[in-house]
């Protein structure tokens, strides 16, 4: 018989892959910032658009600060939401493979600053420095280990361990970055829209994660404590 993956190995491959210093630890705005054309850097206010859905791929983009919310919209008018970027994230590399158009809208989640780089510039960048194409293919293939993490975690686990592990994630625990002591605050709709229940039940679990103390509201922002993860690994 097939092994399946639990909600503990789940979040806990997260966790693995971060721990790898020498590869997972990923820093290239200093060398971006090295690039004398096809460049620019902006700051976005909170839910601003950096594409839409259908727009012209030309290229890649990378987050300095802030966070970026990826949606995608269906003929029918569904909308989903693929994922939420943090900071030392890049986006819109599907460019580089010949994507011709954006098949996500990318909207801010709050103050962003983001670095823009050009699809030429950026494939010349990685032909003339095969160390840094060596990193930021390694940084897109832990991308893609957590996406599939995401896909068991949609697949196999209780809507109460996805809303765990996803503010989890949120705040960085398992992640090569520092856990965040205070994350935006995100409408209940959006976090349902993520793991894939109703607000009414995000709302139940938020509030019986707080009375179990595993999160607290503050100013601005939500408090996750690290003995939320208990609720992940318990089968």
């Amino acid at each position: 018989m097939r092994a399946v993956t639990t909600p503990g190995q789940a979040f806990k491959a997260t966790k693995v892959g971060a721990a790898d210093k020498a590869t997972a630890v990923f820093h290239p705005h200093l060398l971006l910032t090295k690039l004398s054309s096809g460049r620019s850097s902006r700051e976005y206010q909170a839910d601003e658009s950096v594409y839409l859905q259908g727009d012209m791929a030309d290229a890649v983009f990378y987050i300095e600060s802030g966070k970026v919310k990826l949606t995608v919209v269906s003929t029918s008018g569904k909308e989903a939401i693929v994922a939420v970027l943090p900071e030392g994230n890049f986006f819109g590399e599907g460019c580089l493979a010949g994507q011709p158009l954006r098949m996500a809208t990318a909207n801010t989640t709050r103050c962003t600053t983001i670095t823009r780089v050009a699809k030429q510039a950026m494939v010349t960048l990685l032909h003339e420095q095969p160390e840094f194409a060596e990193r930021f293919l390694t940084h897109l293939l832990s991308r893609n280990i957590r996406m599939e993490a995401d896909l068991v975690d949609h697949l196999f686990n209780s809507s109460e361990k996805r809303l765990a592990r996803l503010l989890l994630l949120m705040a960085n625990f398992g992640q090569e970055s520092k856990p965040i002591p205070l994350i935006a605050r995100m409408s209940q709709e959006s976090l349902a829209e993520m793991i894939g229940t109703t607000r009414s039940r995000v709302s139940f679990f938020m509030n019986r994660f707080r009375e179990l103390g595993f999160i607290e509201y503050g100013d601005g922002g939500l408090h996750v404590h690290s003995s939320l993860v208990s609720v992940v690994l318990h089968d």
